[in-house]
């Protein structure tokens, strides 16, 4: 199987598919690779290094998607790259399905493509293997914006995120407890601000006061909960997940009222939709925007910032499920893993996840159902 690594067309996004240590591990499996000239240069890797690694470089985009079985993104094609799209290629990528362009779906469906989301590959115990390297750097980078953009010079409310000696820390509230939120807790409180937690799952506030004995404040969310925590919030991070469904707007923009001038949202949320009724997406290059004095920091690829680390971390997550794909038929390894079937959104010109069905306002046809008809 060739696979192919595009760079990536989408503003400021830096990272990219694969590195060339993976490039390298897929090549000793017998498999072709093809990168398409500086898809690695924002996450700092050469083109030299792919060489080395045994890729073979192309000069377009054309040639990438026409010599390519398997597509490997860290985000969704582009409007452009669309009409470059394969009968029955197989894409990879954190393609966020549930929120993305309509038209890339219909494009997709209408030419059979396999597309495996890696937000929604989920195990048995409804973990997110894929998903979850991506949000502890997502949570562990959040006391680096709300530092910079409580600033003054950022047009913030001018506070230490620490403290210092008779000066309180800020507040930093946190809405959710999965991968992002625990690991937002932790960088956090270890940059010594005050911090609160919401959550529905009592198991997951419960981790959370044993884990941080004395410095976590938390709460089961609800509104009144929510409402009282927004009355003295400095920032107010956004960290809620419904695998592959959009994500509810739990703060109303008459919540958002609630907190003081020159507050600041970060709505990590923002790439399945957003908790906050005034969320919109933003990019690195110009990332926030004010509603009612509040700012909002809302950047859907936030580990971006971060490019070569969160290469790194997603490469070590989704190797093992691309080697599987590049070097056995597709039906046998779906079958076999329950796990990254879980994960295939389109397939044979069906959509085939709840999450993304919902979306569309139709039903999904599961991979069993295909698995039990004769996976095509």
């Amino acid at each position: 199987m060739i696979i192919g690594i595009p760079r990536s067309r989408t503003q400021d996004e830096f990272r990219v598919g694969l590195s060339p240590r993976a490039v390298g591990n897929l090549v000793s499996r017998g498999a072709e690779v093809v990168v398409e000239k500086g898809a690695g240069l924002g996450a700092v890797f050469s083109d030299y290094g792919y060489e080395q690694a045994g890729a073979r470089i192309v000069h377009s985009p054309d040639e990438v998607y026409g010599r390519a079985d398997l597509l490997v993104m860290v985000d969704r094609p582009t409007a452009e790259a669309y009409p470059l799209i394969r009968e029955n290629q197989i894409l990879m990528s954190a393609l966020h399905m549930a929120v993305a362009d309509p038209v890339l779906v219909d494009v997709l469906l209408e030419r059979q493509c396999t597309a495996i989301d890696f937000v929604t590959i989920q195990d048995d115990r409804g973990n997110l293997p894929a998903l979850r390297p991506l949000s502890q750097i997502a949570g562990r980078i959040v006391p680096q914006i709300a530092a910079r953009y409580l600033q003054t010079d950022h047009g913030g409310l001018g506070i230490l995120l620490g403290g210092a000696p008779a000066v309180p820390p800020a507040e930093v509230v946190i809405i959710g407890a999965g991968t992002v939120g625990r690991n937002a807790v932790r960088a956090c409180v270890g940059s010594g601000a005050r911090v609160t937690l919401l959550d529905s799952d009592f198991d997951r506030i419960s981790e959370i006061d044993w884990t941080f004995p004395g410095q976590v404040t938390t709460f089961k969310a609800n509104e009144a909960t929510l409402r009282k925590v927004l009355g003295y919030a400095d920032v107010v991070v956004g960290a809620v997940l419904i695998p592959g469904a959009r994500t509810p707007h739990l703060v109303t923009k008459e919540m958002v009222g609630l907190l003081r001038d020159k507050s600041l949202i970060i709505d990590i949320s923002v790439d399945q939709g957003g908790c906050f009724a005034t969320s919109r997406p933003t990019r690195l290059s110009d990332p926030t925007y004010v509603v009612d004095g509040i700012t909002h920091y809302c950047v859907p690829n936030l580990p971006s910032l971060v490019a070569r680390s969160a290469t790194y971390a997603l490469t070590n997550a989704v190797l093992p499920y691309i080697a599987d794909v590049a070097t056995n038929p597709l039906a046998e390894v779906l079958a076999a893993d329950t796990t990254l079937a879980r994960g295939v959104n389109v397939h044979a010109g069906e959509i085939t996840h709840p999450g993304l069905a919902a979306a569309r306002g139709v039903q999904a046809k599961t991979m069993v159902d295909f698995q039990s008809g004769g996976l095509t």
